[in-house]
């Protein structure tokens, strides 16, 4: 059995291992974990980039071809387009979006087969309507939730010609509360885009992002919409930044600011970034500081376009 002296040895160290293994002592070669919280603002988000399906859509080209392409450029991430129903487009493999009534993991298997990541899925329907809206959102959140997409992005959509201002915010709220309800549970996000007639402006955006508390809604960013609007994008986005999930990296050429700026709420896509007059330094620099990291999904319409947009935040961001 040993001497006492060896029996007091060993009740010692069982006693220094019982207490190291409760976190009371720490043999002095291995460093405690730092507990210290980091200090606010001292953490920069990182900026990441993809590109929206939207580049390959005149190309008469499948989905599986067009996630081929942006692996191809460069691209991390991609957004697909999502729609209810079927069309004879994409079921022919001449266009790029992929109905909810399909595998889910058909979007997960060609975006794993080309080695890049989803930033989220384009699902816009009108929240207005929510004999529309309210079921795409809760199939869209499903249908993210099991390819592997984080976020879901969506707008207001046109409102009904006969429907007051007021109604319009409780027809809204419906849609978005019965979505948030699914996404909440599924960790999915939804991204309000600044794209229609109440979207247009900064308190518009905030308004229809407050009609439900919930952690699931937050903002989808889109620089070319807000500015087509006229309003100042820098200071916009500043304004949701800490509610920002994702951003449309939308570019305005010279020629369309002249011709459209102030007339219209949005545009399904712009020229390249970098060709026009979004300060893409100065977003860059904004988004650094939102509270989670955000992917610039890149709308513009053309695969060449979409190599100089890479190339251009590419340079930016280093």
């Amino acid at each position: 059995m040993g001497s006492a002296a060896d029996r007091m040895t060993r009740r010692g160290l069982l006693k220094v291992a019982g207490a190291a293994a409760g976190g009371m002592l720490l043999p002095r070669d291995v460093p405690a974990e730092d507990k210290t919280p980091e200090p606010k603002g001292t953490r920069m988000a990182k900026v990441s980039i993809g590109v929206n399906m939207e580049f390959v859509r005149h190309d008469d080209k499948s989905f599986e071809w067009g996630v081929a392409k942006a692996a191809e450029l460069g691209y991390e991430y991609v957004e697909p387009m999502v729609h209810w129903g079927r069309e004879l487009l994409s079921e022919a493999g001449y266009f790029h979006s992929v109905s909810m009534l399909d595998d889910p993991f058909r979007i997960k298997r060609a975006c794993e087969k080309a080695g890049i990541k989803l930033s989220g899925l384009s699902s816009h329907t009108p929240l207005i309507k929510p004999e529309i809206g309210t079921e795409y959102l809760k199939q869209a959140v499903r249908f993210a939730a099991e390819c592997g997409a984080p976020v879901i992005n969506s707008d207001e959509g046109p409102k009904p010609a006969w429907t007051t201002e007021e109604e319009d915010f409780v027809l809204m709220r419906y849609t978005l509360h019965e979505a948030a309800a699914l996404a909440e549970p599924r960790g999915i996000l939804i991204g309000i885009e600044p794209h229609q007639q109440y979207s247009k402006t900064p308190a518009g955006l905030d308004r229809i992002c407050k009609l439900v508390d919930s952690k699931a809604i937050g903002i989808n960013f889109d620089t070319g919409n807000s500015y087509l609007a006229g309003q100042d994008p820098l200071k916009w986005l500043e304004r949701v930044l800490p509610r920002l999930v994702h951003l449309h990296a939308k570019d305005i050429s010279t020629q369309q600011s002249e011709k459209e700026r102030g007339k219209v709420t949005g545009t399904p896509v712009g020229c390249a970034c970098g060709d026009g007059v979004i300060e893409w330094k100065k977003v860059i620099e904004i988004c650094r500081q939102a509270p989670r990291d955000i992917v610039f999904s890149v709308e513009c319409g053309t695969i060449e376009q979409a190599e100089r947009s890479l190339k251009h935040l590419r340079g930016l961001l280093r």
